[in-house]
């Protein structure tokens, strides 16, 4: 597994494809955050902008090898770890990406009312529930479920938004946590939030990584 991630990771590095979400994140960040506001509310745009960041990272990652060479890896890893190591990386990168923002945020935001390790903890967790559910969008809306382009784009884009406005959704509960700490001055870590979007982003995962070793 670690040669497919290593693998993964140098194909992506060098296409030059991350450029594009990560260039999205920071447009969003930049519009969405300015200097020396309420530092919970900072986190919530900090958290929320990465969902669609990280499911356009994964279709990345899931559709920019050739035809070719995915059937050579498939069949020198196996087509479900493949797939899998894929997933991973392309989660990895922005949820690397959005924990230095979280560190950035916290210390540029106004923390008055709220400790610096409190809102890196509660900052942190939203973000990962925020990464976590956008892989699960960014698995189900590529292949193999998807294999049309446009229609991939299409999935991605109302994927993103319906996890970000759902009631139920890891995303939407750890963002309106740290909305509702911003008016009160009360930094709550949504555990729960961060915990359900791992079982969801899992749960994809796996069904990904089986439909892809049946379908393709």
């Amino acid at each position: 597994m670690t040669a497919l991630l290593r693998y993964q990771t140098g194909l992506l590095l060098r296409s030059q494809r991350w450029l594009a979400p990560l260039l999205l994140y920071a447009a969003f960040l930049g519009v969405g955050i300015s200097l020396g506001e309420p530092v919970l509310g900072a986190l919530g745009v900090t958290a929320a902008a990465l969902l669609p960041v990280t499911a356009w990272s994964v279709r990345v990652c899931l559709t920019q090898e050739p035809p070719a060479a995915r059937s050579v890896v498939a069949a020198a890893g196996g087509r479900e770890r493949a797939h899998l190591a894929a997933l991973v990386t392309g989660t990895a990168l922005p949820a690397l990406v959005g924990a230095v923002a979280v560190l950035v945020v916290t210390a540029t935001c106004d923390r008055r009312g709220v400790t610096a390790i409190a809102a890196v903890t509660t900052g942190l967790l939203a973000a990962s529930a925020c990464a976590l559910t956008g892989a699960a969008v960014g698995a189900l809306a590529s292949r193999p479920f998807v294999r049309a382009t446009g229609w991939s784009l299409a999935a991605l884009v109302l994927g993103s938004l319906l996890a970000l406005v759902t009631s139920g959704s890891p995303a939407k509960h750890a963002v309106t946590a740290l909305i509702t700490g911003a008016r009160t001055t009360t930094a709550a870590p949504p555990w729960l939030a961060c915990a359900g979007a791992l079982l969801l982003a899992t749960a994809a995962a796996f069904g990904a990584c089986r439909a892809t070793g049946r379908l393709e």
